[in-house]
């Protein structure tokens, strides 16, 4: 029996891989045999997690402390993840923030700073590992953790600058895709909708947010733990090897209405 999602052998690096959704996909990728590279900014945090995955899993780990707006710092990581493992096979790029305040109120240290994180974030980590080693290996698997904010706008938590960063996401995804496609590289993007993390919990526990959800899912729910793990891996799977430039809405339904 073919195990289509099999990545033993694969060097997977995921950013934002300290908490939330980055460590659940760490863990879907570290349970098909994926090595796994946890960066984020917090070395104490990206630690636990390395070995959390090693003794969970058994699957060789590496913890790289990096800021993804500090282009040097980006560089600098995955020249020694090169180093360590000689390959980069994936790449999820799941760093981000958000900004929650009315667009007029919105400084433009706080704009700057989304894009700044979520897309160029994003680019600079895609241009190290597709440079110093998808290019060269000829072949990649590259996948954008953007947001079904994306894709459209809302009335419930204002945040232009989000929408605009990852909007920005989507459509570097599909840029990337074009240009890359000729090394055997794939680019594609998943866009989550409502998930528990450490940033959203008390906004999605509200009341408001709650009755929200009933009205605009057609799941009527939040999405649970896991339930990225799947696109995630069908993203990052050898197998997949004609989808690129795809926008891949995990959102229960939400961008459908």
């Amino acid at each position: 029996m073919k195990n289509y999602f099999d990545l033993t052998g694969q060097v997977a690096v995921v950013s934002g891989c300290s908490t939330g959704l980055g460590v659940q996909m760490a863990k879907a990728l570290a349970s098909q045999g994926a090595k796994v590279v946890a960066i984020a900014r917090r070395q104490n945090l990206i630690d636990d997690v390395a070995e959390e995955l090693a003794k969970e899993y058994g699957v060789e780990t590496l913890a790289v402390k990096c800021d993804i707006t500090d282009t040097d710092m980006v560089n600098a990581a995955i020249d020694q993840v090169v180093e360590r493992f000689g390959r980069i096979d994936i790449l999820i790029n799941n760093a981000g923030t958000g900004a929650v305040a009315p667009a007029e109120d919105i400084t433009d240290e706080q704009f700057y700073n989304e894009v700044n994180i979520d897309m160029f974030g994003s680019f600079r980590l895609a241009r190290a590992v597709a440079k110093k080693a998808m290019i060269p290996a000829g072949y990649g698997r590259i996948i954008n953790i953007a947001s079904m904010y994306g894709l459209v706008g809302n009335k419930v938590a204002p945040c232009s600058p989000y929408h605009a960063a990852k909007g920005g996401v989507v459509n570097l995804t599909r840029g990337l895709a074009a240009e890359w496609g000729k090394y055997g590289i794939t680019v594609n993007a998943i866009c989550p909708g409502y998930f528990y993390s450490p940033l959203t919990k008390e906004t999605l526990d509200s009341d408001f947010f709650q009755q929200n959800a009933q009205t605009m899912i057609p799941l009527s729910r939040y999405g649970n733990e896991g339930e990225l793990d799947t696109a995630a891996l069908f993203l990052s799977s050898p197998a997949s090897t004609y989808v690129t430039g795809v926008i891949l809405p995990v959102d229960g339904g939400y961008t459908s209405m």
